[in-house]
């Protein structure tokens, strides 16, 4: 619990991290979940850029004519502006992952705030636009960050499918069975394009495994692209629940 919170106060910071879990979430709140398009499928990555990894994932979407939305740790594109610029050139989406990759559970909503703006700014700042995605770390929403997204004009969003390809034993065939045991037309695919909070090299995995992907939407006549090509058309943004961050 954060220090000096009653345990009303934490229960209300907390509520929305419910909706980490991902049936619930599908089932209850399916645009936050990255529900979209039917004909269409999202393809997300989180926790870089990251010179040694994410280049190599550039260069395989660019080859196979692919666009994806990437959620990035300010601290990481801070070091390596440059690589930001290199993803929106190639005509990638950039959205804010956070500043650092912190549970924010365990931070207070000044933290909250000041974590989510100060990404948010460093990519407005890099791309000359500001983005228009959030996804919180480890996928687990507070009251505080909902409200943070409300002042700075970001959408959370989640997933519906992902590769687990964090862990050490990730495989490229492990990737796509835990990706597809859940995708459907009109989903979102979580990847990680960085071995930032993963295991060292379980990237190599994740690149393995994306032509498979990219073939198995391409078979069911599925376009692979960006959250904001997925939107459906009318959808309204998420907002947070009563309370004061």
């Amino acid at each position: 619990m954060l220090a000096g919170t009653t345990a009303a106060g934490f229960a209300l910071h907390a509520v929305p991290a419910l909706t980490s879990v991902a049936p619930v979430r599908r089932r209850l709140l399916p645009e936050l979940s990255g529900i979209g398009r039917p004909g269409h499928v999202a393809l997300t990555f989180d926790d870089g850029p990251d010179r040694r990894s994410t280049p190599r994932f550039l260069h395989r979407l660019d080859r196979a004519g692919v666009r994806a939305t990437f959620f990035l740790l300010g601290s990481l594109l801070d070091r390596d502006p440059g690589l930001g610029r290199e993803m929106t050139a190639q005509g990638h989406e950039v959205a804010v992952h956070g500043w650092e990759h912190h549970n924010l559970l365990c931070r207070t909503p000044a933290a909250t705030y000041a974590d989510i703006a100060r990404a948010r700014d460093r990519i407005a700042e890099l791309t000359g636009q500001p983005p228009r995605w959030y996804r919180p770390p480890y996928g687990v929403l507070t009251t505080a960050a909902l409200l943070a997204c409300a002042r700075l004009g970001l959408q959370p969003r989640l997933w519906t499918a992902w590769g687990r390809d964090w862990r050490a034993d990730a495989t490229a065939g492990s990737i796509c069975h835990d990706v597809l045991r859940t995708l459907r037309p009109g989903g979102t695919i979580l990847l990680h394009d960085s071995d930032h909070v993963a295991a060292a090299g379980s990237w190599h995995a994740t690149l393995t495994a994306l032509p498979a992907l990219i073939d198995w939407a391409t078979q069911r006549n599925l376009t692979l692209g960006t959250l904001s090509d997925h939107q459906p058309v009318g959808a309204r943004p998420v907002t947070a629940p009563p309370g004061r961050a």
